[in-house]
């Protein structure tokens, strides 16, 4: 599993452990004559603690639900918001790219990548719809023109790619996805500049780190 898989996997867990600690506590405190448990409560304060899985290689830790909640809408800045709403239809159009080549590509390590591709960046376009939603923010930017994106291909040559077959599909599917990915490589270095919030920090950096490997890979593919 990639960094990037690790990352949205611990992501994933910890909001579902966060979720299923919440509704047990509320529905808990709803039955009669049942007195608050005090097992899960953390010393100097009230409610549940939730188990946080850590990031690779380190280990977890209890910490108050309250606390978690906390992080989980942490401080963000406009700038991390906008890489959110740009890159969640970045990925969707790499996904678009990769849904065609199981009926067009020659070369089995085309159909390899794009198994990687749609493994890992559809998660994350989960992942980034749901920080959205966590803080009440809308996922379209009125107006905005996602092809003017650094790395976004535009209707004619996602056109040329569908109608080509074989070792030519193969060559344009690996030119046209290395341009997408080093879009997308530029947008997160960007946010590494300018965001604020740690969470995106992170995902920025392992997009950056892991899609700048596969671009090596695909001029590999090249020859």
């Amino acid at each position: 599993m990639t960094v990037r898989g690790r990352w949205v996997l611990a992501a994933v867990t910890t909001v579902a452990l966060l979720l299923v600690v919440v509704v047990w506590w509320a529905s808990d405190q709803d039955r009669p004559g049942r007195a608050a448990p005090t097992a899960s409560v953390p010393s100097g304060g009230a409610g549940p603690s939730v188990i946080v899985p850590g990031r690779p290689g380190e280990a977890a830790q209890v910490r108050p639900a309250e606390e978690v909640r906390a992080s989980a809408t942490g401080a963000h800045n406009s700038l991390d918001v906008w890489y959110v709403r740009m890159m969640i239809p970045h990925h969707e159009q790499a996904l678009e790219m990769s849904a065609l080549v199981p009926d067009r590509a020659a070369d089995p390590r085309v159909a390899a990548l794009a198994d990687r591709i749609r493994s890992s960046q559809a998660p994350e376009i989960g992942m980034l719809r749901a920080w959205l939603q966590a803080r009440d923010l809308s996922l379209e930017v009125p107006g905005h023109d996602h092809s003017t994106m650094r790395g976004m291909q535009s209707p004619e040559a996602m056109r040329r790619l569908a109608g080509a077959q074989g070792a030519e599909f193969d060559r344009l599917f690996v030119q046209m996805m290395s341009d997408h990915h080093a879009g997308a490589v530029e947008m997160s270095i960007d946010l590494l500049k300018v965001g604020a919030e740690p969470v995106l920090q992170e995902f920025a950096n392992s997009v950056a780190v892991e899609q700048n490997v596969e671009i090596g890979r695909m001029q590999e593919l090249l020859g």
